[in-house]
């Protein structure tokens, strides 16, 4: 069913954005993709095209709303909709709040959440006018469980979770045919533990990984599930996460 659908991923380059990317594109999706290292872009529309997919790049840094709202453009102007938006792009530095990291809580904060919000708001007017659309969020376990050192990681994962039960809702109460999914992982294999900046939690991180850790294209064929999905369900929020993981 992907095949016929324009996607937005932002985050594109590694990770669930571009592992996402590489499951739809074997559907013949439309891509639309995002991020802020073009030659990981350039590289994934090849890749894309060549798995039989169609796909265009814009370098894109969800901290500017400016740049968001191109990319949707861009959506737009390329395939003439936006079915889904996968606001995907995120970072998780972890630190305990008495050591006062405060410029990984102002990125993470602006990345995270704002982010989240401009991919929304660019997203939202083209499919209001075609009634019809699905917009996807990556929130976290982190977002239903917190602990020490992952205070604003958590806070900020919990607030894409609001943000996106509470805008289930007003499309709900629109009657809008707009869909609305969390996507919550455990532990996968992506490059997001190099923005752990705290070298101590970092390597707790790692070995956490290696020993659970499953691959991100289990969570790709999540969201690829989610797509599929008749337009007439949702799947509001999934939690995935390794069967050995406890927390």
């Amino acid at each position: 069913m992907a095949n016929s659908k324009v996607v937005v991923i932002t985050g594109a380059s590694s990770g669930i954005g571009e592992a996402t990317a590489k499951i739809l594109a074997k559907d013949g999706a439309k891509l639309v993709l995002g991020a802020r290292r073009e030659s990981r872009l350039q590289d994934l529309v090849k890749e894309v095209k060549e798995l039989g997919g169609e796909a265009v790049y814009a370098v894109t840094d969800v901290t500017k709303v400016s740049e968001v709202e191109a990319l949707a453009k861009l959506a737009v102007d390329t395939f003439g909709r936006i079915d889904v938006w996968l606001n995907n792009a995120g970072i998780m530095p972890q630190s305990l709040l008495k050591q006062k990291k405060i410029d990984d809580w102002d990125s993470m904060i602006d990345i995270n959440i704002k982010g989240t919000l401009y991919g929304i708001g660019a997203a939202l007017p083209y499919m209001e006018e075609q009634k019809a659309g699905h917009i996807i969020n990556i929130s976290s376990i982190a977002g239903h469980i917190a602990h020490s050192g992952g205070s604003v990681y958590s806070a900020t994962k919990w607030a894409v979770r609001a943000i996106s039960e509470s805008l289930r809702e007003e499309m709900a109460e629109d009657q809008s045919n707009i869909r609305v999914t969390i996507v919550s992982p455990g532990a996968i294999n992506t490059e997001l533990l190099e923005s752990v900046t705290d070298n101590q939690f970092k390597s707790n991180f790692e070995d956490f990984y290696k020993t659970f850790g499953i691959p991100v294209e289990r969570v790709a064929l999540t969201i690829k599930q989610a797509i599929d999905l008749p337009d007439d369900a949702t799947w509001n929020e999934v939690i995935i996460r390794p069967t050995k993981q406890v927390m």
